[in-house]
């Protein structure tokens, strides 16, 4: 152990810090075994000797500002002394700072923010009144919500005690005093932990739906509606069975793609394409199935997702799928770098991504990894639109060209 004269303000960051890890901890253990923080002052110095070898002087010194602190500090706030012969007198001289949460608070208080145990010790008891999951990683979370999400999270853990089914009402429809629509999405994992159940997955799940457009020459010719929609578990058809899919992430792309013989395409719903489109019947059962997307890290993203639960085999027995992708290897990202961009549609630097990504091709990866790196890239980000529709209509039609995959 490194021998060490700890100053007070030193003890006291330290304790500062000690407080921030632990100090929900404490909270928690309000009704049961108390919790103090405690700051060696002098580890190593124990013997004359080690006082020797820091100096006198310098000894002399901090016994000095130990007293100054002793004679202003809190009330609560404890120095336990221990004895050390120096030069041949033994005495009594400060060993460990001492404080439980509420003395330690006081300390922390005078040189800056520190918790709230006001309001923590509050959230802590309305958790318990509700019958919530207390423990100090869900009080920590509680106390970052804001006043009215915590209210929010409160009434929805007292809402669930008192309903055991909720799979009357869809996500949307939970008529939870204060929740507003979007505030499960955002919180719905903390709500989980507090309240000890799911109900993301007892809710009445939404019938997915899909937009898709028919492109299929024959089928353009006869004059039959253009555009349609699939909602999962409805009962409906498509027009005709497709021999390609080709899935995109742009409604402009959908609605205008140029014709192509037996295909239809569909519009992929970002991030939740997997979860939307790998169990749609039709589009597993056609002989090719292609997605195109954004050149940036997001549209991977979902192609590596996409490409994954296609990999699986279907609840009702399909077998796995292999998904292509088309204007998202290294020749596209050279070819369209004129449309490079850097910044996002509201002006923000787009943000480089470190997740790794199992399911690409080896020219999808190193595509990837050139707009995503968290070095210097030239852009971030070609945007699907600023493709020219022919241009992968082109390429579709070369990736398709042999009547199975």
């Amino acid at each position: 152990m490194t021998s060490h004269l700890v100053t007070p303000p030193e003890a006291v960051e330290s304790l500062r810090r000690k407080v921030d890890q632990k100090w929900a901890d404490a909270v928690c253990a309000d009704a049961g075994a108390p919790v103090t923080f405690s700051v060696p002052l002098r580890p190593g110095v124990s013997t004359g000797t080690a006082v020797a070898r820091i100096g006198y002087s310098t000894w002399h010194e901090w016994r000095m500002d130990w007293r100054d602190f002793a004679d202003r500090h809190p009330t609560g706030v404890q120095i336990i002394r221990k004895p050390v012969s120096v030069q041949g007198v033994t005495a009594d001289y400060p060993a460990t700072l001492v404080a439980d949460l509420d003395a330690a608070v006081a300390l922390l208080s005078e040189t800056g923010p520190t918790v709230d145990t006001v309001r923590a010790r509050a959230l802590a008891s309305s958790l318990r009144s509700t019958g919530a999951l207390l423990t100090p990683a869900n009080l920590r979370a509680v106390y970052r919500l804001g006043t009215g999400d915590a209210e929010v999270l409160l009434n929805a853990v007292a809402w669930l005690r008192r309903h055991p089914d909720a799979s009357v009402w869809t996500a949307r429809q939970l008529p939870v005093p204060g929740m507003h629509t979007k505030w499960l999405d955002t919180h719905g994992t903390l709500l989980r932990d507090v309240a000890g159940r799911d109900v993301r997955d007892e809710v009445r799940p939404r019938p997915a739906v899909q937009h898709l457009t028919y492109v299929d020459p024959e089928h353009l010719a006869s004059g039959r509606r253009r555009h349609d929609a699939w909602t999962t578990g409805d009962t409906h058809d498509i027009a005709y069975r497709p021999r390609i899919v080709l899935v995109v992430e742009n409604r402009d792309s959908r609605l205008w793609f140029p014709p192509v013989p037996n295909t239809i395409v569909v519009e992929g719903g970002g991030k939740a394409a997997a979860a939307l489109l790998a169990d749609v019947p039709w589009i597993r059962g056609a002989d090719h199935v292609v997605y195109w997307g954004d050149i940036d890290a997001d549209g991977y993203a979902i192609l590596d997702r996409f490409r994954a639960a296609l990999a699986e085999p279907a609840p009702d027995g399909a077998p796995p799928k292999r998904v292509v992708s088309i204007l998202m290897d290294t020749t596209a990202l050279h070819r369209y770098a004129q449309h490079g961009v850097n910044h996002d549609r509201h002006g923000h630097p787009i943000k480089p991504s470190d997740t790794i990504l199992r399911h690409l091709t080896e020219a999808e990866r190193t595509a990837y990894g050139t707009i995503a790196t968290g070095g210097r890239a030239t852009f971030r980000r070609i945007e699907q639109e600023a493709i020219p529709l022919p241009h992968a209509a082109t390429r579709l039609l070369a990736v398709t060209a042999s009547p199975h995959p």
